[in-house]
């Protein structure tokens, strides 16, 4: 099918490589507001051209919004309106939904918009970040499945499917829930520590040349863009907060374990935090 990429970045430009790639895609135009991108995109072939949102939306069969979270919502209603009358699908990469489903909740046109969110990524952003098979083998979660037509339905888990994408269906709450933990969290505290180390950085110009793989690893999603994720802190603040209470009072425990020299009292928790590894696994 012809297919519109809104944001041509990290994710919009993965897709497109491996809808294109993989057959599902006959045509890709692109969208985005930033010229750069936009030529970028267009020179490296990840889209077959670039055009206005309303050009696109017209030439197209399904619609993906692959910008940061408040951009979608910004759209989300006016595509809905645009599509009003035809057989094409709407979705979106956002990585957070309940907001988004209030928003959309009572419009005509819900019914042709599918709600995802592919748990794939990297701390690289723009159209030179995109690179192939980045959603192999990861969950994509669709969500409040109810509220779209069977049609839509059909056209984005085949988009999955030929992903090589394992679906989850949820809500919307529970959805948002489940990213502030294993997503939302993980980024705060990537960005906390890089800061941190920073910081210190300014005194003992050392440290940072002492930096290893531990190190790299734990910090890596420092490097992602504000951009995408100051909107998603907001969009999903009440769930953000109650995380961050959690992760706050076990960095307490730690403290206090350490403080008082408890060597039992850590060893627990590293004993019980080492439980990760049967889920992991």
């Amino acid at each position: 099918m012809n297919i519109c990429i809104v944001g041509i970045g990290l994710i919009g430009g993965s897709l497109a490589i491996d809808l294109r790639n993989r057959g599902f895609a006959k045509y890709i135009l692109g969208v985005d507001t930033n010229p750069h991108h936009a030529t970028i995109a267009r020179h490296s072939k990840l889209v077959d051209d670039v055009d206005t949102l309303e050009n696109a939306v017209e030439r197209t069969d399904l619609i993906i919004l692959s910008t940061p979270i408040d951009s979608i919502k910004q759209m989300l209603p006016r595509l809905l309106d645009m599509v009003s009358g035809t057989g094409k699908v709407v979705t979106d990469m956002g990585s957070t939904k309940a907001g988004m489903a209030k928003l959309v909740e009572n419009h005509p046109n819900r019914q042709q918009y599918v709600a995802a969110h592919p748990m794939a990524g990297t701390e690289y952003s723009g159209p030179l970040a995109a690179i192939g098979k980045l959603f192999d083998y990861k969950c994509a979660i669709i969500c409040d499945k109810q509220r779209s037509s069977p049609r839509a339905l059909k056209v984005v888990k085949k988009m999955f499917d030929v992903l090589n994408m394992k679906v989850i269906y949820m809500n919307a709450q529970e959805h948002d829930v489940s990213a502030a933990y294993v997503s939302h969290i993980s980024h705060i505290s990537s960005f906390a520590l890089s800061l941190c180390v920073l910081e210190k950085e300014k005194d003992q110009k050392r440290i940072l040349s002492l930096a290893s793989g531990g190190f790299a690893s734990t910090v890596r999603l420092a490097k992602s863009s504000a951009e995408m994720w100051t909107p998603v802190f907001d969009q999903n603040a009440a769930y953000v907060l109650e995380v961050l209470d959690t992760y706050i009072e076990k960095l307490q425990l730690f403290r206090m374990h350490i403080e008082q020299k408890n060597h039992q009292g850590i060893t627990d928790l590293i004993h019980e935090a080492n439980k990760i590894q049967k889920v992991l696994n």
